[in-house]
C-alpha cells in the first residue's frame, strides 16, 4: 500500500507519540509499503529514516519542541501542514492516511477535499479532556477540560477508523459514542526491546543509590509529586540518588529542590536515544509518578524493556500488574510513592523479580513489527470498504 502519515509533531524526536509515528512508519516500510510521513519542520537529523519525509518550512535552532498546543503551531505550522498533505494527496495516490493525535486529524480533514476519497485512521494516543488542562493556555483549566471534552466526543468520528492505544481509551471511546465497536481497534504500543538490553555496570554496591526518571518536564508528568516522594525516600535512605533523564529545560526546578532540601541529591542528565538505555540500565529503581493518563507512556516500555525494577501511579500503568511487573500506587499518594521506592531499594530480591518479569512481558508481546501486522489489518479493513482502491502488492 502506499500510506500518507499526518505528524503534527517533531519527527524524529525521543518523546512518546514521535516515538511511536517514526517506529511504526518504519516497520511499516519493513513489511514492504511505501510510506509517506507529512510533518513539522523539527526532527533528529542524525536518526535514519526509511520512510519519505515531507517536511514543512526550515528548522532553525529557536524552535520549540515542548509537547501540547502553542500559537505557533496553530497559526503557522499547522496552516503549512494542512497546505503540504493538500499538495501530496493532488499528487500522489494514496491508499490510506493515518493520522496522528488531533492536530494530525484535524489537518487531514481539512486537507482531503470532497474530490479525495482516501479514508483516514485516526491514531488516537490520548483524551484531551484529561491533558489539555495541564498545558500553559490562556483559558481556565476547567474550560479547557471542557474543550477537551468537546473535541474527544467530536471529531473521532470523523474519521473513518480509530486506532486506540490503550484498552480504556478505546472504551471510553465507544461508550460515549464516538464511535462503534466496529470502527475502533486496539493497536498498542510496542518498544526496541532489543535497543534496551544492555548489561549494567559492576559497580553498583560502590555508588549511592539511584531512582531515576525518564521524560519531559511538563506539568501532567507529575515530575513535582516525585519530587516530593524523593525528600521522603532520603529521609530513610540518606545515599539515594534521584537522577532525571531529560531534554526538558530544568528552569522551573531549583526553587523547588531547594525548598524540599534536596538538591544535592539530584542529578539531571541529557542523552540521546542511543544512550538512553545506558542511563536506564543504571537505576536500582525506574519510577513514573504520572497520574492517570489515557494513553500509554512509551516511558513505562522503555522501563520494561530495560529490564529493571519499576514503581508507577497506577491511573498510567494498564500495562502493568502490581507484584509482578511492577509497584503500582495510588495517583498522587506522594507517601506511596515513597514507601514503593524504598521497597524496591531495600529488597534486592523484589528488585530482579520485578525487572525479569517486566522484560520477559515486553519482549513477548510488544515488538513494533508485531503492532505494524495489527495496524495493517486496520489498513486492509478500510480500503476493503473502499472499492475503488486497490492494495498495491509488497516489494
Amino acid at each position: 500500500m502506499r500510506i500518507l502519515v499526518v505528524a503534527a509533531c517533531p519527527l524524529p524526536w525521543p518523546r512518546g507519540t514521535p516515538i511511536r509515528i517514526h517506529r511504526l512508519a518504519e516497520a511499516l516500510v519493513h513489511r514492504g509499503h511505501e510510506v509517506h510521513v507529512a510533518t513539522y519542520p523539527l526532527g533528529d537529523q542524525g536518526t535514519p529514516t526509511p520512510y519519505i519525509l515531507h517536511r514543512v518550512g526550515r528548522q532553525t535552532s529557536t524552535m520549540d519542541a515542548r509537547p501540547g498546543p502553542s500559537l505557533k503551531k496553530l497559526l503557522v505550522l499547522d496552516p503549512m501542514l494542512v497546505r503540504k498533505v493538500r499538495k501530496l494527496l493532488d499528487e500522489i495516490e494514496f491508499d490510506v492516511i493515518h493520522a496522528h493525535h488531533y492536530e494530525g486529524l484535524i489537518t487531514a480533514l481539512i486537507a482531503r477535499r470532497t474530490r479525495h476519497n482516501v479514508p483516514i485512521v485516526y491514531d488516537a494516543h490520548t483524551l484531551l479532556a484529561t491533558e489539555l488542562p495541564y498545558y500553559d493556555l490562556p483559558i481556565p483549566p476547567k474550560l479547557a477540560e471542557r474543550i477537551g471534552l468537546w473535541l474527544d466526543a467530536g471529531l473521532p468520528r470523523r474519521a473513518d477508523h480509530i486506532v486506540a492505544v490503550t484498552a480504556g481509551m478505546r472504551e471510553w471511546l465507544t461508550r460515549e459514542g464516538a464511535a462503534s465497536d466496529a470502527r475502533v481497534s486496539l493497536v498498542q504500543n510496542g518498544v526496541e526491546h532489543e535497543h534496551f538490553s544492555v548489561p549494567a555496570s559492576q559497580d553498583r554496591g560502590a555508588r549511592r543509590r539511584r531512582v531515576v526518571y525518564s521524560g519531559n518536564l511538563a506539568e501532567y508528568q507529575g515530575v513535582d509529586l516525585l519530587l516530593g516522594a524523593f525528600a521522603r525516600v532520603r529521609a530513610e535512605a540518606p545515599d539515594a540518588q534521584l537522577v532525571l533523564v531529560t531534554d526538558s529545560s530544568p528552569s522551573w526546578l531549583g526553587q523547588k529542590l531547594e525548598a524540599l532540601e534536596i538538591a544535592a541529591s539530584v542529578s539531571i542528565v541529557q542523552v540521546d536515544f542511543e544512550h538512553l538505555p545506558d542511563a536506564l540500565v543504571e537505576a536500582d529503581v525506574l519510577v513514573n509518578p504520572r497520574p492517570y493518563c489515557d494513553g500509554l507512556p512509551q516511558k513505562l516500555l522503555n522501563y520494561m524493556a530495560t529490564g529493571r525494577p519499576i514503581v508507577s501511579f497506577a491511573g498510567s500503568a494498564d500495562l502493568l500488574e502490581h507484584e509482578n511487573t511492577a509497584l503500582l500506587v495510588l495517583d498522587g499518594d506522594i507517601e506511596g510513592l515513597a514507601h514503593a521506592i524504598l521497597r524496591v531499594l531495600n529488597d534486592p530480591d523484589l528488585a530482579a523479580r520485578l525487572g525479569a518479569n517486566a522484560r520477559e512481558e515486553v519482549v513477548a508481546t510488544r515488538g513494533w513489527r508485531q503492532v505494524a501486522d495489527r495496524v495493517e489489518r486496520v489498513y486492509c479493513k478500510v480500503t476493503s470498504e473502499r472499492p475503488h482502491l486497490v492494495a498495491r502488492p509488497r516489494a
